[in-house]
C-alpha cells in the first residue's frame, strides 16, 4: 500500500495529466485536490484525447475511484460538460465522487475575474479569467457558496440571491457591468444541483475509510509548485496551494498518512501568463520548443512561454515539496537540438545566487548562468528502455538527476500512454528510481 502525491515541480503544465493516468493504473482512489477550470489535464489513450479540467485523470480506469476534494473550485456547468463528454467516449462515471464542503464558481466570479484583470493593465497577472481567484477569495471571506449549499433547495434561493445582490453593486458600481439578475442564476444553479446530486459525499470521510482500509491513494495536484500561493512567484500565481502540503489540506488528510511525492516536471521549463521567467528563450530555439512540444494552454489555448531547464526552481521544488522523486516529461521535444542549456545558477547584482529568490522584483533581475550539454539529434519517441536512449539524452537526465538531487523515476518520451520509460511504480514498486542523484541507473525488478 502507497498513498502518493503527484506536483509539478515548474510553473504548472509539466504533463502532470499523463503521469497521474499513468500512476492511476496502480491505485484505487485518485484525489483532486485544489485548483478549478483553470487547470487542464490532457491525456491520449489508443489515439483518443481526452481533456479534463475537474474530473481527475484517474476517471479514465473504470475500477478508479475519483474524488474531486473540498480544497477544489468547482464550476457545474463546465464540470457537467465534462461528465457528459466522458460519457460520449464511453467513459463511466459512476465512480466519480464530489466534495459537499468544495466551493462553487458562480456567473459573477468569472465576469468579476476577466474586468479586473483588464482593470489591472500593466499590472495585470494573466489570469484564465475562469473565476478561480474571486471563488477562493468569497471562500476566504466567508460568502461563499459550497456545494452542500447548492443541494439545498430550500435555502439555495436565500442564501444566493443575498450573495447576487451584493455583488451586483461591485459589478455596476465598480466595473460598470450590467448587474445579474437573480431568479435567472438561481434557477441555473438549482438545475445544476440535480444533475450533480448522485455525486456528492463527504469527502474526508470517504478517502479516510480508504487509508483505514489500506487502499492505493494518489492525490492529485493541478498548476505548480512556482504558482503556489504562498511560495510561488508573487503575485503572479493561482489562487490555492499547488505544493505537496496543499493536496493534505485540500484532500483532508493529514500529512503522516502520505509515503512518496513524485514532482512532474519537463525536461525544458514553460510558462503560461506574467510574470519573470530567467531562462524564456525568444528566438528560433524557443520557438521550436513551442511547436514541437504543443505549447498551448488545454484551459485557454494561449502559447506557453518556453525556456531552457531551470534547476534553481527545480531544487526549490525539491525542498518545498520534500520531493522523493522526478517524473521528466517531454525529453523528445529536445532530439532536434545540437546543444542543449540548463541553468545551473543565477546572477543577480553581479553576485552568484544557488537558491530561488523569494522577492519578485530580485528573481527578474537574475540572469541565468548556463551549463551546455551536447544534443543527441536523433528520436527517442520509440525508446522503453534506458538501453534504447541516446548516450546524450541519458547523459542530460543523469545530470538534471544530480542538479536535483533526486532520483529521476520515470522519462515521458510523448503524450500517448506507451510512449514512456518507467522501471519503478511509485505506488507499488520498491523506493528506488531510474536515475539515482549520482547519475547512476538503477534495475528494478
Amino acid at each position: 500500500m502507497a498513498n502518493v502525491i503527484v506536483i509539478g515541480a515548474q510553473w504548472g503544465d509539466e504533463g502532470k495529466g499523463k503521469i497521474t493516468d499513468l500512476l492511476s493504473r496502480s491505485a484505487d482512489v485518485v484525489v483532486r485536490s485544489q485548483g478549478g477550470v483553470n487547470a487542464g489535464h490532457t491525456v491520449v489513450v489508443q489515439g483518443q484525447t481526452f481533456k479534463l479540467h475537474l474530473i481527475p485523470s484517474g476517471i479514465l480506469y473504470p475500477e478508479t475511484e475519483c474524488i474531486i476534494g473540498s480544497g477544489t473550485v468547482i464550476d457545474p456547468q463546465v464540470l457537467i460538460e465534462e461528465i457528459e463528454q466522458l460519457k460520449a467516449l464511453n467513459v463511466s462515471v459512476d465512480n466519480l465522487f464530489i466534495s459537499q464542503t468544495a466551493h462553487v464558481t458562480m456567473p459573477y466570479h468569472r465576469l468579476i475575474d476577466r474586468a479586473a484583470e483588464e482593470r489591472r493593465g500593466e499590472y495585470k497577472i494573466g489570469t484564465t479569467g475562469r473565476g478561480i481567484g474571486p471563488t477562493y477569495a468569497d471562500k476566504s471571506e466567508r460568502t461563499g457558496i459550497r456545494i452542500l449549499d447548492l443541494m439545498n433547495s430550500e435555502h439555495l434561493p436565500k442564501k444566493l440571491a443575498w450573495a447576487i445582490d451584493y455583488k451586483n453593486v461591485i459589478l455596476e458600481k465598480i466595473y460598470n457591468i450590467t448587474p445579474l439578475k437573480p431568479d435567472e442564476v438561481i434557477a441555473e444553479y438549482l438545475k445544476y444541483a440535480n444533475i450533480l446530486r448522485p455525486f456528492v459525499i463527504d469527502s474526508s470521510l470517504k478517502v479516510d475509510e480508504a487509508v483505514r482500509e489500506k487502499k492505493n491513494i494518489l492525490f492529485e495536484g493541478a498548476q505548480g509548485t512556482l504558482l503556489d500561493l504562498d511560495h510561488g512567484t508573487y503575485p503572479y500565481v493561482t489562487s490555492s496551494n499547488p505544493i505537496a502540503g496543499g493536496a493534505c489540506v485540500g484532500a483532508g488528510v493529514g500529512p503522516t498518512i502520505i509515503d512518496r511525492v513524485i514532482g512532474v516536471a519537463k525536461a525544458y521549463t514553460t510558462r503560461v501568463g506574467e510574470g519573470p521567467f530567467p531562462t524564456e528563450l525568444n528566438g528560433s530555439v524557443g520557438t521550436l520548443l513551442c511547436d514541437r512540444g504543443a505549447e498551448f494552454g488545454t484551459t485557454t489555448g494561449r502559447r506557453r512561454r518556453c525556456g531552457w531547464f531551470d534547476a534553481i526552481i527545480g531544487r526549490y521544488a525539491v525542498r518545498i515539496n520534500g520531493l522523493d522523486c522526478l517524473a521528466i516529461t517531454k525529453l523528445d521535444v529536445l532530439d532536434e537540438l545540437e546543444e542543449i542549456k540548463v541553468c545551473v545558477a543565477y546572477k543577480v547584482d553581479g553576485q552568484t545566487c544557488h537558491h530561488f529568490p523569494s522577492n519578485a522584483s530580485t528573481f527578474a533581475q537574475c540572469e541565468p548562468i548556463y551549463k551546455t550539454l551536447p544534443g543527441w539529434q536523433q528520436p527517442t519517441t520509440h525508446c522503453r528502455t534506458l538501453k534504447d536512449l541516446p548516450k546524450q539524452a541519458l547523459d542530460y537526465l543523469k545530470f538534471l538527476a544530480e542538479l536535483m538531487e533526486v532520483p529521476i523515476a520515470i522519462v515521458s518520451l510523448g503524450a500517448s500512454r506507451d510512449q514512456t520509460i518507467i522501471v519503478e511504480d511509485p505506488i507499488h514498486g520498491p523506493k528506488r528510481a531510474l536515475l539515482d542523484p549520482d547519475g547512476s541507473p538503477v534495475t528494478t525488478t
